[in-house]
């Protein structure tokens, strides 16, 4: 049981950080002296909400997808890789369940951990948006 509420915290601190994406990087400039931390962030979130008004789409959404994708094809790939196992001892239907159990687990791990990195936004969106900053007057360093 405590195992269970252990494996249930550490899901929902994965998925929490799989909600995290990039943002840009300022440099300390004039502008960003004189704009201070608060305004800065009123700022970039500005221009990330003109960039997806103009259609540039931040395109860090999806991951559910892809997880959901990399345990469906971890689970194809189990049973497979199972039945050709219990047809070597013998058992075909016993190992592709366990083969599919077992492969649906291990892709639904590694889409956790690959989601829990933050997402790139797209060229068109990080270009978008570095665009604005500039004309505000920032200079923009890279994204993190």
């Amino acid at each position: 049981m405590k195992a269970l509420r252990i494996s249930s915290a550490a899901l929902a601190v994965l998925m929490l950080s799989a909600c995290s994406s990039a943002r840009p990087v300022l440099y300390p400039n004039a502008q960003l002296e004189s704009a201070g931390k608060d305004g800065a962030e009123r700022d970039i979130e500005a221009c990330r909400q003109l960039a997806e008004s103009a259609g540039a789409t931040e395109g860090g959404g999806g991951k559910g997808g892809r997880i959901a994708t990399n345990t469906a094809v971890g689970a194809g790939v189990g049973a497979a890789s199972g039945a050709v196992g219990g047809a070597i001892w013998g058992a075909v239907g016993r190992g592709s369940m366990i083969g599919a159990a077992s492969g649906a687990v291990w892709g639904l791990l590694t889409g956790l951990f690959h989601a829990a990195s933050p997402s790139q936004p797209s060229q068109a969106y990080t270009n978008f948006v570095n665009r604005c900053l500039q004309e505000k007057g920032y200079e923009v360093t890279g994204w993190q």
